[in-house]
Order: C-alpha cells, then sequence, then structure tokens
C-alpha cells in the first residue's frame, strides 16, 4: 500500500486517510482545475506524488485533500516537506486534542463529515417531511419585493405616491446606500415599462435630486455622506487572509485559535459599504504587500462609544423597523460593492404543523409556549433540552459531537410529542448525548431554517466575501434582519454553545470543533430540498463552518447595532419632526392662534425650571418625584442609577442592578436603553431634548 508522510520541523509524520474525505473533490475535470489551480503554490516533490501510478481517482482526490490542508497549516509553523516511501501506514496513536494544532485541524473536518453523515443515517428513521418550495423570483419581482422590504413600496405601484414622503429617508442615505437603492428603483421601472402597468413610474433622476444637493449634517455633527473621518484609525491592518482555492470558490480558511492574534476595533461609526469603497480606492492608490499566513491574525473588538453601545432590543419597535430598512439597504450596497450577488428567496407558503415539538414553525410553537408560559420569546423545548445537556455537566468529552442511538432519538421524540405538555414526560430517562442530538434534530427540522428562508443564501454567501472584517460587518447586519423569533432562538443556542466552549479543555471541543460539528444543522436546511454537487458540498463545509465559527466567536459584537445606522435612525427621527412642526404650524396658523404665543409655549416646555447642564431624571413606575443631576465629563449612566436606587424607599429599594435600566426617550430617537458606560453629557449633547426615564424592560 502506497503511504505518505510529511516532515514538519524535522519530525517525520504519517498522513492518514479517513473514508469522508473523498467527499472534497470528485470527478476527473473537477479535479484538474483543482490541481491547475494548486500547481504554483505546492512543491515539486508534491506534484510527483500527485502523479503516482498506484493511486486510483478517489484515492488521489482524498491524498490531495488531505495534502492541502496539511501544506496550507502547517506553512505558519514550519518549512513542510513531502516525501514517499512504499510501506504500512502505521496506526495513529491516541488522538489528543490539545497536542497538535494540525491534527486537530484534520480531526474537525473530520467531524463536519461524520455529523453529516449521522444527520443522513438520522433522516433515514423519520417520516418524510414537507418540503418548503422556495419560488424563484421573476424579473424586476425580486428587486420590487426588496424595495418593499427596505421600506420603499411607494416608490412604485399601486401604492406610489409623492416621492417627497421617501425623500426624508433618502436623504439620509449614504452614497453606496443610494447607489443600491438606484441600481433596484431602475430595474423595477424598466420591468414595469415592459409589462406596460398602468401604474406611477418613478423618475430615477427625481427621486434621487437631492442626492446632488448640499451635505447635511449628520446628528453626531459630522457630515453623513463624508465617511473617511475616523476610518483610518481602524484600517491600520489589512484583514486579508491567505485563501485556499478549490474549483471556481475561493475560501477563507479556518485558522489556528492558538495562532498569535492582534485585538483591533471594528469601526461601527462609519459605513460598512463605504469602508470597502476606500478600502479599495487606497489599496489603487498604494498597493499594500500580501500579508501572506504568517501574518497574525486579528481578533475584533466592540470600541468604547461614550454616547452608549446600542444592543438589538435597546430601541422602541419604531426605530428597529427603521433600523432593519437601513440593515438591508447597507447590507445590499456592502455586497455591490464587493461584487458578491445578495439574492434573498420566498417560501410558498405550505402547508405545516399546526401543533407539537419537531417539525413545527416557530412563530406557531411560541404561541403554543406563551399560552402556557405568557412572555416565552425562546421556545419551552429548545429551553429544556439545553437545560438537559447542563445538567449532565459541560465537561462531558466530546459533547455536540457523539450522537445518541437512532432509534433511541426516534422513540424519545414520540414520547416527547405525546407528553412534554402535558408535563408527564420522564427527563431523567434522556441521556446527555441524546438530548445533544435532540436539540440538533430540532433545529434541523424546523420547517423553515433557523437563519430565514429570506437570508440563509445571503448568510451562506459570507463565505464569498475577501475579508474577515467585511464577513463580520455582512453577519452583523444579517443578525439584525432577522425575525424576532429566529433571532432569540439563535443568540439562545450561540450563548449555549460558547458555554460548551469554556470547558474545552475537558470536553475537547473548541470553537473550531463546535462551528464544525453545528454548521451541517444550520446551513443544510434539507426542508429546503437543497441538493448540491459533492464539489460543491466541500466547498459549503469549509465555508459554513468557517460562518458558523464567527457567529460563535463574535456572537457580543453581532447583536450591536451599528453606530452609523442609529445616527441615520435619528436624522430620519429629527427631519420628521421638522416636517411635522411645520404642519402644526400651518394648522395654527389657519386656526387663528398667536404663532408667537405657541413657539414661546414649545420652546418653555423642552427648558422650563431645568438648569444649563442639568438633567431631570423621571422613574414614573418606581416613585413620584424626579431628580435633578448634574452633567459632568465622567457621569454614567451606571452612577445615575446607582446615586437613584440609594435614595429611594420602598420598591425601588428591594431592585437589585439589572432589573431596572436608565432610558433616553424623544427628541431625536423614539426610546433607548442606555448602557452602563453611556457618558451622559455625550449623549445629552447629541440629544438635548431627550428625556430621562428610569424604568425595568419590556420582557
Amino acid at each position: 500500500m502506497t503511504g505518505l508522510w510529511v516532515t514538519v520541523k524535522g519530525e517525520r509524520e504519517p498522513l492518514a486517510f479517513g473514508a469522508r474525505e473523498r467527499r472534497c473533490v470528485t470527478g476527473e475535470r473537477a479535479l484538474g482545475r483543482f490541481l491547475q489551480r494548486l500547481q504554483p503554490s505546492l512543491p515539486s516533490s508534491l506534484l510527483a506524488t500527485l502523479a503516482f501510478p498506484a493511486l486510483d481517482l478517489g484515492r488521489m482526490v482524498t491524498v490531495v485533500t488531505k495534502l492541502v490542508h496539511r501544506f496550507h497549516f502547517s506553512r505558519k509553523y514550519g518549512q513542510y516537506t513531502m516525501n514517499q516511501e512504499v510501506t504500512k501506514v502505521s496506526e495513529k496513536p491516541p488522538y489528543d486534542r490539545s497536542s497538535s494544532q494540525d491534527s486537530l485541524d484534520e480531526l474537525s473536518m473530520e467531524d463536519y463529515w461524520t455529523e453529516l453523515e449521522n444527520i443522513k443515517k438520522s433522516s433515514e428513521n423519520r417520516q418524510d417531511q414537507e418540503v418548503v418550495v422556495v419560488k424563484e423570483p421573476d424579473e424586476g419581482e425580486l428587486e420590487e419585493e426588496w424595495l418593499k422590504e427596505a421600506g420603499l413600496s411607494n416608490l412604485f405601484g399601486e401604492s406610489a405616491g409623492d416621492p417627497q414622503e421617501s425623500m426624508v429617508f433618502l436623504s439620509t442615505l449614504t452614497r453606496t446606500q443610494a447607489a443600491a437603492v438606484q441600481k433596484r428603483v431602475e430595474t423595477v421601472s424598466q420591468t414595469l415599462r415592459k409589462k406596460n402597468k398602468q401604474y406611477q413610474i418613478p423618475d430615477v433622476r427625481d427621486i434621487f435630486a437631492q442626492q446632488t444637493e448640499s451635505k447635511e449634517k449628520a446628528p453626531d455633527g459630522t457630515e453623513s455622506q463624508s465617511v473617511r473621518t475616523n476610518e483610518n484609525k481602524y484600517q491600520g491592518k489589512d484583514d486579508q487572509a491567505s485563501s485556499l482555492v478549490v474549483g471556481e470558490k475561493e475560501l477563507i480558511p479556518l485558522v489556528p485559535e492558538e495562532a498569535p492574534a492582534s485585538e483591533t476595533d471594528i469601526n461601527l461609526e462609519v459605513s460598512f459599504a463605504e469602508q470597502a469603497v476606500n478600502q479599495k480606492e487606497s489599496s489603487k492608490e498604494k498597493p499594500q504587500k500580501s500579508r501572506g499566513d504568517d501574518a497574525p491574525l486579528l481578533n475584533f473588538r466592540l470600541p468604547k462609544d461614550k454616547t452608549g453601545t446600542t444592543k438589538i432590543g435597546d430601541l422602541a419597535p419604531q426605530d428597529m423597523k427603521k433600523v432593519c430598512h437601513l440593515a438591508l439597504i447597507e447590507l445590499t450596497a456592502l455586497y455591490d460593492v464587493l461584487g458578491v450577488e445578495l439574492k434573498q428567496q420566498k417560501a410558498v407558503k405550505i402547508k405545516t404543523k399546526d401543533s407539537g415539538l419537531f417539525c413545527v414553525p416557530l412563530t406557531v410553537l411560541l404561541e403554543q409556549d406563551q399560552r402556557k408560559v405568557p412572555g416565552t420569546r425562546i421556545p419551552l423545548i429548545f429551553q429544556k433540552l439545553i437545560s438537559r445537556i447542563e445538567e449532565g455537566g459541560l465537561e462531558t468529552e466530546g459533547l455536540l459531537r457523539i450522537p445518541g442511538a437512532a432509534i433511541r432519538i426516534k422513540n424519545l421524540c414520540q414520547e416527547l410529542e405525546a407528553k412534554f405538555y402535558e408535563g408527564t414526560f420522564n427527563w431523567e430517562s434522556v441521556k446527555q448525548h441524546d438530548a445533544a442530538s435532540l436539540l440538533k434534530l430540532f433545529i434541523r427540522e424546523l420547517p423553515q431554517p433557523l437563519l430565514s428562508v429570506e437570508y440563509l443564501k445571503a448568510f451562506q454567501a459570507v463565505q464569498n466575501l475577501p475579508t474577515k472584517r467585511q464577513q463580520l460587518q455582512a453577519l452583523n447586519l444579517l443578525v439584525i434582519l432577522l425575525p424576532d423569533a429566529n433571532r432569540d432562538t439563535l443568540k439562545a443556542l450561540l450563548e449555549f454553545l460558547q458555554r460548551v466552549i469554556d470547558n474545552k479543555d475537558k470536553n475537547k471541543m473548541t470553537t473550531m470543533n463546535v462551528a464544525m460539528v453545528m454548521a451541517p444543522n444550520l446551513f443544510m436546511c434539507h426542508s429546503l430540498g437543497l441538493k448540491c454537487s459533492e464539489q460543491r458540498e466541500f466547498v459549503m463545509a469549509a465555508g459554513t463552518a468557517n460562518i458558523m465559527h464567527l457567529l460563535i466567536k463574535y456572537q457580543k459584537l453581532l447583536w450591536t447595532i451599528p453606530k452609523f445606522i442609529v445616527n441615520q435612525v435619528r436624522k430620519q427621527n429629527t427631519e420628521n419632526h421638522k416636517k411635522d412642526k411645520k404642519a402644526m404650524k400651518k394648522l395654527l396658523k389657519k386656526m387663528a392662534y398667536d404663532r408667537e404665543k405657541y413657539e414661546k409655549q414649545d420652546k418653555s416646555t423642552n427648558d422650563a425650571d431645568i438648569p444649563q447642564g442639568v438633567i431631570r431624571v423621571q422613574a414614573p413606575h418606581l416613585s413620584k418625584v424626579s431628580m435633578a443631576i448634574q452633567l459632568t465629563e465622567e457621569l454614567k449612566a451606571s452612577d445615575v442609577l446607582a446615586r437613584f436606587l440609594s435614595q429611594e424607599s420602598g420598591i425601588a429599594q428591594t431592585l437589585k442592578k439589572g432589573e431596572v435600566f436608565l432610558y433616553e426617550i424623544g427628541g431625536n430617537i423614539g426610546e433607548r436603553c442606555l448602557d452602563e458606560d453611556t457618558y451622559m453629557k455625550d449623549l445629552y449633547q447629541l440629544n438635548p431634548n431627550a428625556e430621562w426615564v428610569i424604568k425595568s424592560k419590556p420582557s
């Protein structure tokens, strides 16, 4: 039998091949293209090995895949040499997941294929599931649907009205966002003309006329269209990763977790699409040297913002709706700039189960759960399965990776369906690995994927973005765009996975291992009936595992609403207030009121009895008395809360930190829950007309 061995830093090591690695690339043509692309990067000794006559096609595929993985990851640690000898490959010693990062990466990929095999076996034992029909949009239909979701449906069709209604919204867009909207409006206009529809067809030049006018100031005092102000400090380092080319796809590989990493803030103040444009322009002017494989991996962190970090759930529903419109436009603009196709899909409504636990839509599950436990935001069965896994201890080796017995899982499913809501199910009979298998089964068998039918392809397309920074930016926007039920459930899942990873020293499940195991469950949505070639499956494996890795590692960052989007919402609200104020003045004038008197009253409502540099904090649900607080440079939201609670009696005295929050209400925002590190003076300058209220968060 032909054996292969490698030398890394003088140590010779045999290469072992798993049968499932044959899935990586198949077909002579695909293999030929694959080798042709690899040829410039591989040493001649490796090319000679690939031509060895004793290897059949399937074996050669396995060899190529293994060597590419070896070659890529080992270049970071020392000189890589290839040799061949005719000998029997000795058995591998017992695997220690912490001893060799190279072994870790190989077996991580093996984890992926093993999980995929387990999924296929378990699906054979399940009843046929209803397949969701995904509708392929007609010409212009995709763009029309996009404009509706972006809140711009009044620009066309039967609902078309005065374009001035959308001018306030359009005036807050960056140049790349405006270009994305303009592109879709043009497509819809052309389609409507072709179909000779008798709707009002907008003239793009009229809609975007204001974009060429003088730039207005944004709420934070910077020009909304000028995006280079604070960008350079964030882009001192290029995070372009070395890539592995397979077929026609370029993949950003998963990098060893132990690799040295430097930390950098991710810029949330400037439009992501604008950053991409500026990066392109600067790379043309000053071509940067390739960082190569030896460059340190960048770790991104949330920047400190004196006006406070805004998380999903911190804003009022009306402002969150605007955030979602802007996030869709920004995501589209980013994909446009980077030349990646963004196609939303629509699921045709089909009959699904209206009760039960498995194969039931999230919304239906939550409706029946809320009848049991009002205010529930995450399915009860999902919570209980996680709880059961944690009861067994998160130190269990191979947790999530080792499957439960297929027949036992099938029986448990049937028993849960019958007894869960009755409260008669015996949870003591559920083994830990069975609970983990049930959790993954629950995710897979949702009639529509947890990442949603609309955005599943967009999540998958993240792997095509050139840098890790841009991948994170796209994921951030996609998380914002998910329906509430999907987003809340995904958050609970990622938080649980992080708790598993926190015990990696004992359970041997690193972020990479967990990502490999969970990726097929989130991305291979069998209810959509998606079939792909073996080669495509390999591309998907590496790409989706990378995305899963980012979702787990950067979940705190991904649940943050970028500051530039919050500022755009503030600007929209300011412009709408001006518009409403003008309308009110006209109305009052018609009603013969004294205009001067009205303006005086309007001004006095903002400034009544409040000295300069002082805010009045109210807590209507806790106290009848408001508190005046002097603003200082160092005063934070946490200080205001502490001061209020220390001086209160009654109900307020029993409250603990984290049960009530300080809110910014009115002015240029609907309502916003402040994080404890918000500097009050800086926020007051950004929104001087706001009211400050202490209250609990709605459930």
